[in-house]
């Protein structure tokens, strides 16, 4: 098998990022949140960094008699809350605190992930998270400190997530 003909490597100890290992930055994440009362989203842009958002079961197992080896019972599944941060910018994000602020614990919010090949360029079906805003974290102030000035939201995730 030639690795150069089948699209593993790209050039000599260099793989297709779409086809090999990936890095963590080769996402774009998107975020949309609803207006609460309103049929009307808000696309808040692209994200730094996406944390969570696994899909769990709360498994039941049953031991039978005479020592038998456990069965499981399977369970409902539990998708875990996303927790996105990223870099604030002025207008940007502070045009859009109002619409989460009012928004926590109703709005309906939609995490689109789409992966990207080392060159940027999309490729495969986004995963996306489908929930309500939990929690809204504007940037923390202090005037000692020159450390990047970060929002962070979460979202609690409904259902399974779709890709």
């Amino acid at each position: 098998m030639d690795p150069y003909q089948n699209g593993i490597i790209k050039s000599a100890g260099h793989f297709f990022m779409a086809t090999g290992p990936q890095r963590e930055d080769t996402a774009a994440i998107r975020v949309l949140v609803q207006h609460v009362g309103d049929t009307k989203y808000t696309d808040t842009g692209i994200w730094d960094k996406r944390a969570g958002g696994e899909l769990d079961s709360q498994e039941t197992t049953y031991y039978p008699g005479a020592m038998a080896d456990r069965i499981s019972l399977g369970g409902r599944v539990i998708p875990g809350n996303n927790t996105l941060t990223r870099l604030f910018r002025g207008q940007r994000d502070q045009d859009t605190l109002g619409v989460m602020f009012a928004g926590v614990g109703k709005a309906l919010v939609r995490v689109v992930e789409q992966p990207m090949d080392i060159d940027g360029n999309a490729y495969g079906q986004p995963i996306t998270w489908n929930g309500t805003l939990k929690k809204v974290t504007p940037p923390a102030r202090d005037s000692e400190s020159t450390n990047a000035a970060m929002i962070e939201i979460e979202i609690t995730t409904t259902g399974r997530p779709t890709a």
